[in-house]
């Protein structure tokens, strides 16, 4: 009987799992095409180049991180472990790259651009000197035996190397601590947008996990430092929470546009589709359909729907029947209707009227040129919405059809 790999230890059960750098790759590269746009057209934002560097060196982690790039890396340069610093030095401009975002982020305002300055000028000093020391720190090690995927725990405890190890680990630990406090703060800010507070939170979630990684790169190589083996934090715990955190950040980065954009789209939809009763009901009047255009975006169906529908209601209001339209209006206000809601119900009765009545004809002089308009022209969402609910129409109808004097004498 053959036990489950579970069974026999969670070491045992993490050493099969297998992690694919890929997929937070595709992401991380799908939130830098998004962002990409921006920064380009605004690359004068300090805060928009920290993003695109931001995504830019977290995309080349991932690829010079994976393990077929890394024996790629130290064939191809004939150097064994060549990778190493090569990843490292991409895992430190990472981490500045996370404090030069929220340098930005927080001290983005014209009062405090000195301080701006200074923090950016001490966060790209100190994360340039770590990696010129990694460099140097590889040039004296003694790493002879290529090492693919356990290499931080492998040359744990070799001079030189040993060090290296703990830089980057350090200046990767600290960048993300103070990003993840930061970002979770600014969570709790009043007033953020909720697409933008999504996009925060996972983040925040994104950085948090970060320090996963760290703590089980740590853990790994300090269980070598006391002779036991842990190897196992190194090579399965540590990439699958780099990847977690980095597809987690990469959508932090996508959610605020992504979801804006969606938004945005849905609202156009959705107001091209409360102007359809409106439209509908002015086909006899305009003479037939409103243009079709099944290529056309959103934002111009929609204008092409509210062009048609002026263009229908403009000539039509020559013989629309104000007294109607007042009798109307005080019905829908006895009825019980707030205020807007009688005034686009009075609209909607006066202009069933004229086109039930045919007296919009090319022919027809019956106008009196008199008419305002403007709301007609200005509400028309309000007076397409009314048409949805024809039994309050027919209720205000048929209350402004008994006369004035019947009224008072029944109420």
């Amino acid at each position: 009987m053959t036990s489950s790999p579970l069974a026999a230890g969670p070491a045992a059960f993490l050493t099969g799992l297998y992690i694919s750098f890929w997929l937070p790759g595709l992401v991380l590269t799908a939130a830098l095409v998004i962002k990409l746009p921006s920064i380009l057209k605004l690359w004068r934002d300090p805060l928009l180049r920290a993003v695109g560097g931001l995504l830019l060196f977290a995309c080349a982690v991932f690829a010079f991180a994976a393990p077929p790039t890394i024996a790629w890396t130290n064939r191809v340069t004939g150097v064994p472990n060549i990778a190493a610093p090569l990843v490292y030095s991409l895992i430190t401009a990472l981490s500045a790259s996370w404090l030069l975002l929220v340098v930005h982020w927080r001290n983005g305002h014209t009062d405090r651009r000195e301080q701006t300055r200074r923090a950016t000028r001490w966060v790209v000093s100190v994360y340039a000197a770590v990696v010129v020391a990694l460099w140097v720190l590889f040039a004296l090690a003694d790493v002879p035996v290529e090492q693919v995927r356990n290499l931080d725990t492998y040359y744990a405890s070799t001079p030189f190397m040993r060090e290296e190890i703990l830089l980057y680990l350090l200046a990767h630990t600290v960048a993300c601590a103070i990003t993840t406090r930061l970002v979770w703060n600014w969570i709790r800010t009043d007033g953020l947008d909720a697409w933008l507070r999504w996009g925060l939170r996972f983040l925040g979630i994104g950085y948090a996990t970060n320090l996963l990684f760290s703590a089980a790169k740590f853990t790994a190589v300090a269980a070598r430092w006391t002779g036991h083996d842990l190897d196992w934090l190194n090579t399965n715990i540590a990439p699958s929470a780099a990847c977690i955190a980095a597809t987690f950040v990469a959508t932090g980065f996508i959610v605020p546009h992504a979801g804006q954009y969606f938004h945005d789209r849905w609202l156009l939809r959705r107001r091209h589709r409360s102007l359809k009763p409106l439209a509908r009901l002015l086909r006899t009047v305009a003479g037939g359909r409103e243009p079709l255009a099944l290529r056309a975006t959103a934002e111009m169906r929609l204008i092409r729907r509210e062009t048609y529908i002026r263009d229908a209601l403009l000539p039509l209001s020559r013989f629309l029947d104000e007294n109607l339209r007042g009798r109307a209006h005080d019905a829908a206000l006895a009825l019980g209707h707030e205020p807007g809601r009688a005034q686009a119900l009075a609209a909607a009765v006066t202009v069933l009227d004229a086109v039930e009545s045919g007296r919009h004809g090319p022919d027809d002089d019956g106008g009196t040129g008199e008419t305002d308009a403007s709301y007609l022209l200005q509400e028309i969402q309000a007076l397409s919405e009314v048409l949805r609910h024809p039994e309050e129409i027919t209720a205000v109808r048929t209350r402004a059809a008994v006369p004035a004097e019947s009224m008072s004498t029944h109420e």
